[in-house]
Parts: structure tokens; sequence; C-alpha cells
């Protein structure tokens, strides 16, 4: 996830914007720190105490380090993980096509020059370094084939490349649509192909430009085919470059595939990125990320069903009609318009992940509701996300409590081994997650054979019961 925070301090040399990006960085060790658990800011009523406004907004980097040798992340119990795939280039996103080939988009921030000036963009850009998210972006999609059905991909190919910090996939009978960080292109496709080398035709531009703060784009079909959804974040945190700057962003939009016109469908989401459909309800769900530098507890990201021209908040207030007292001129008229998320998923965890659990082979648990990917905090003390959760849904609405599906990321010093992007069911219901910093995919299975305990002794194979009552 991309955050900004205004320090509004003039540089004039490259040299004193190192040293105070420096300083920053090392002062932030007496910033301030989470007063409630992430619990607290989670679930459809979530805690939110009043605004914490710091001199240095807080940063608590978990600096990237590659997976030991041998180290994996841990699954729930009664589950398993492997490897689906690794030696990949920062893959972000994942598609999953009818005949089971698992596409994936290595990718990466595209150049945006005027993202963050002066000390602002020394500090951003150290922190984003640290955190392992400053790699130049591949700028392709691998397809990934299992052939021989082990739950390891043995084929893979580059479907296609030299795209444009490419992002949400999609196939519509035979044509496979890619969202660039400017564009929606679509491409020829026939089941089995491995290689598209065809230019591609451009459906429609995508707010883009020298800053792109949000530069992420996804996409979703319509359930009859006829329509995409392209989610657009917002071009900074709270609008301190002014609204003409956001003009048709923090906003998912609706695009007729045969004219390519589009129209905002919901707007006020400040950066929405996962989306997925809801099969009760017919309801399209989006995982958003909220606003940051009013402390560690706020606000909270979440996920929440999206409603044709509904308006949710962004940036004059959070969570429905909370008002964030930074932004001028308010809207008052818009603010009590807003509409309150339908479930928080905890301060600054990135959540950025989302699909749908519906024809999942993992256990019954886990029959109704929804993966999230969360890509984990460098701004909050202490850190927030580095997991994959599950939120179980009862009549079309999430209930309950989250459950932890897959953790580890996080050493017990606080570096990040890897960290959580996109999820997707495969062809066998299994549960593949994108580890951009770690460069794989791994998959989450059910657990086929008795597992073997620390003391040599035989478990016994995952009962829902185990889940159920913790």
């Amino acid at each position: 996830m991309s955050r900004h925070f205004a320090l509004g301090v003039p540089t004039r040399l490259p040299s004193c914007a190192v040293f105070f990006g420096a300083l920053i960085i090392s002062l932030t060790a007496c910033s301030e720190m989470a007063k409630q658990s992430v619990s607290a800011g989670t679930g459809p009523q979530p805690t939110l105490p009043a605004p914490r406004k710091t001199v240095i907004p807080t940063i608590n980097i978990a600096p990237a380090n590659a997976w030991p040798l041998g180290k994996k992340p841990v699954s729930i119990s009664g589950t398993q993980v492997a490897a689906f795939a690794d030696k990949l280039d920062h893959p972000r996103w994942l598609y999953v096509l009818p005949n089971g080939d698992v596409l994936v988009a290595e990718t990466n921030a595209p150049p945006k020059p005027d993202d963050g000036k002066g000390i602002k963009g020394v500090v951003m850009a150290a922190v984003m370094k640290k955190a392992g998210a400053a790699v130049p972006s591949a700028n392709r999609i691998t397809l990934l084939r299992d052939t021989d059905n082990d739950g390891i991909a043995n084929l893979r190919s580059v479907l296609l490349e030299n795209l444009n910090s490419p992002f949400g996939m999609t196939l519509i009978g035979n044509d496979l649509y890619i969202a660039n960080s400017d564009a929606v292109i679509r491409f020829p496709y026939k089941n089995g192909d491995t290689r598209i080398t065809s230019a591609g035709t451009k459906i429609l531009s995508l707010p883009a430009g020298t800053i792109n703060h949000h530069w992420t784009k996804n996409i979703i079909t319509s359930v009859d085919g006829k329509k995409l959804y392209v989610s657009v974040g917002s071009n900074s945190n709270v609008a301190e470059r002014g609204m003409a700057a956001e003009f048709e962003r923090a906003a998912i939009w609706e695009v007729d595939i045969t004219s390519g016109d589009h129209r905002v469908f919901a707007s006020g989401l400040r950066n929405p990125v996962g989306m997925a459909w809801e099969p009760q309800s017919g309801l399209l769900w989006t995982s958003v990320n909220e606003r940051d530098e009013i402390g560690s507890d706020l606000v909270p990201d979440y996920m929440t069903s999206v409603h044709d021209g509904a308006f949710y908040g962004w940036p004059y207030s959070y969570y429905g009609q909370h008002v964030d007292v930074r932004v001028k001129p308010q809207n008052p008229e818009l603010v009590a318009k807003a509409i309150a998320p339908d479930y928080a998923l905890g301060p600054h965890t990135a959540s950025l992940g989302l699909a749908s659990s519906v024809g999942t082979s993992l256990p019954d648990v886990f029959a109704n509701g929804m993966f999230v990917g969360q890509h984990g905090s460098w701004n909050r003390k202490p850190h927030s996300g580095y997991k994959v959760i599950f939120v179980a849904f009862k009549n079309g609405k999430p209930t309950g409590k989250p459950i932890d599906v897959l953790t580890g990321f996080l050493s017990t010093e606080g570096e990040a081994y890897g960290r959580p992007v996109g999820v997707a069911l495969d062809k066998k219901g299994a549960l593949l997650v994108a580890d951009d910093v770690g460069n794989t995919v791994w998959r989450v299975s059910t657990a086929t054979t008795q597992e073997v305990s620390r003391d040599g002794s035989r478990q016994h194979p995952f009962r829902v019961s185990s889940i159920a009552s913790q």
C-alpha cells in the first residue's frame, strides 16, 4: 500500500535531504504507539479513538529479509502450505483461468516523479526501500501450470511482457483484460495459450500522471460478462493536493466492455484494491486501505459491500461521518451521505487481497466467507497485518471474528520474510497467496496426511470443531 505523510519541510540540496530523511526515520523511535489492540479496530463496529496528530508521523518499518532456507509461512491447523512457485519478481496479484492456469502479475510502481519531492519524498523512498517495495517493476504477466497435479507449478511461461505496472486481470470469453497503471488493455487469448504476442487494444485510459500516488488498478468482471469494474485509488493521503488531482479517483468505475464508456459506480473509497462478488447477495465487495497520520489506532482498513452511487467518506470523513478536520474546505453535504463500511480489518493492516471462499476445498469452516491478504503496516507501533485472514459470512454479511489462516511472515526480530498481497482459489479449491517481498506464490491446502508433532507422535488430521471453538 502506498501511504503518504505531509512533513512540508523544504529542501535545497540532495545531501541535506538525505540527512534530514535519515534523521526523521531515527527520531520515529520516540513516536506514538498504539493504545488499543488490532482486534479493537476489527469487526462490524470497530472502536474508533480520538485522532492523535504527532509532529513526526509514526514509522515502524519491518525490514525486508529473504525467507531463510527451509522456512515458510505457518498455516492454520489442519492445513498445509507449500511454495506453488518461487523465484518470481515481486509477484503482487493473481488470477486463475478456467483451465486452472494461474496468472501472476510481477509488478511494482511505475515512475512517478511528482509523488513525493523534498524531504517528504526522500523519507518515503527510504521507507519503501527498507520495506522491500522499491524494486523496479518487471512489467509482465507470468503463467504458471501444474501439469502433474502435485500442487507445485512445473511449467512457467511469460504470457505478456512490456506492460506498464500491470495489476488486475480478468478473462471474458476469448478476451483477456489487463489493468495497467494507466489503462485497461484487451488481449486475444485461446484456451491453453502460454504466450501472447499481440500488442493488445486499449479499452480506456485510467487516471495516472506523474503523481499516481495509489497506482494499482484492479478489475473484475460483472456476473453477466457485459461490464468491468475498475478500482482506482486516491492521488494523496487526504486530498492535500486538492480535489482537482482526485478527479474520478478514490472510486470504483463501471465500464461497458463494448463501447469503453465508463461511469463512477461508487466513490469516497480511499484506495480500493481487492474486489470479489459475494454469491448469496450478488453484491460486489472491496477491500479498502484507509488514511494515515492520525495515530497507530486510526483509521482501520476495511472491506465493504459496494452500492451503486454510494459515497464512503473519503477524504472528508471516515467510517461514515467521522469528520477529518485536516481536510479543508469540508463538504458537509457529502459527509451527511457517507456510508459506514461493513467490516473493519484493523488499523494500517494494508488489507489488499480479497477472494470469496465459496468453492474452497479447505475445511468446512472456510466454506462461506472472504479470504483477505494483509500486506502489513509500516506506520503502526506495533506492527499489524502481515498475514492472511478469513472472515466468515452469514446471509451475505460478515460475522464473528477473523481467523488467521497464514502467518509467520514476520521474524521475532520484526523483519519481514514476506508480505502477502493477492489471494485466489485455484481450480482444486486450494488458497493461493502472492508474496511480493518473498517472491513466492504460496499454496494452502487441506492436510491430507497425518503430521508428525515435535515429539515424534502422530497427530490426527484436522476437525472443523478444532477451529470453530477457538
